[in-house]
């Protein structure tokens, strides 16, 4: 046998407001427009700081690659075992 389906309930059936006292009342509203001012400016220096680390960690992680090429291209077994096998074409 198969599931039984639950009738499909419509979104617009969900969300509809009654009246204007059933809306919540949003933080921003109730706060101060100079704490709103603050919180936004704090929220915008949080973010530049997050940009400005992930690009010092993305730099650090350019320079250790950097740094590890250099190392193997100085190993002689690195560079014999990723040359070219086909020496004729370097006379």
């Amino acid at each position: 046998m198969g599931k039984k389906r639950k009738p499909a309930v419509s979104s617009s059936a969900k969300f509809t407001p009654k009246s204007e006292k059933d809306q919540p009342i949003l933080l921003n509203e109730l706060l101060s427009a100079d704490i709103v001012k603050k919180l936004k400016a704090q929220a915008e220096e949080l973010k530049k700081a997050e940009e400005t680390r992930k690009e010092d960690i993305r730099k650090q992680e350019e320079e250790k690659k950097k740094l590890e090429q250099k190392r193997l291209e100085n190993d002689f077994s690195y560079l014999l075992e990723n040359s070219d096998p086909n020496w004729s074409k370097h006379k």
